[in-house]
């Protein structure tokens, strides 16, 4: 079982232990992980009605290629500008 459904699954059991309904806020404010609300939203339907969490694998974001280029250029402006200031002062 991933960490993160046995982290939803502990949240609701918290809550129930405690006599609240668990929601979706509640449960997102008593994980220490930040999930998206949709998937908290499918945790919380799911155990609604079986009384069980799916399992939740906390999925990679996918970048583009224009994305990712994007992204490189910031790094290599970044370590050009780092790079200039060094061999200015040294």
């Amino acid at each position: 079982m991933s960490t993160i459904t046995q982290e939803i699954e502990q949240a609701i059991a918290s809550l129930v232990s405690d006599n609240k309904q668990p929601s979706i806020a509640l449960i997102k404010a008593r994980l220490t992980t930040p999930l998206p609300i949709p998937v908290i939203i499918k945790a919380l339907q799911a155990w609604q009605k079986n009384a069980k969490v799916p399992h939740i694998e906390k999925q990679q974001r996918v970048l583009t290629a224009d994305q990712r280029i994007e992204q490189l250029e910031q790094q290599v402006l970044a370590l050009s500008t780092r790079l200039a200031r060094l061999e200015a002062n040294g």
